[in-house]
């Protein structure tokens, strides 16, 4: 039903991050050029890499497969999808992950220092004097 020009039902698109595997053929760096130039121009991607041995694309982000197989078909490649799912998930560092919370630093009465320590939730710590 349609009142007043808008349609009475409404539709929320979810951004969901992916990795999309795609094998194209590659033979030279020309081509590899025109294959990321044809990958940049969607939005919603957050890396792109191309293997120019193996002849795949890999991209990560919100974008949909089927965008990114239409701009190479555009440029006259023939792409198939290999594997679309999850992006990996980022690696922290052990040496930076938060251990234990430390004991408050000595201070004189005067000052009465007080120490705290917030841990966020990729390991990384605040501290606040």
């Amino acid at each position: 039903m349609v009142v007043g020009g808008f349609s009475s039902r409404t539709s929320f698109v979810v951004a969901i991050e992916r990795k999309i595997v795609i094998k194209v053929n590659i033979n030279c760096q020309i081509c590899k050029t025109d294959v990321l130039k044809a990958v940049t121009k969607l939005t919603g991607i957050d890396e792109e890499s191309v293997d120019g041995e193996k002849g795949m694309l890999t991209i990560v982000g919100d974008v949909e497969p089927v965008l990114v197989v239409r701009n190479l078909k555009k440029i006259g490649k023939v792409p198939a999808i290999i594997s679309v799912g999850p992006p990996k998930p980022p690696e922290y560092c052990e040496e930076f992950k938060f251990r234990e919370c430390r004991p408050c630093p000595p201070s004189c009465k005067e000052c009465k220092l007080i120490f705290t320590a917030y841990p966020y939730n990729d390991g990384r710590t605040r501290s606040i004097l």
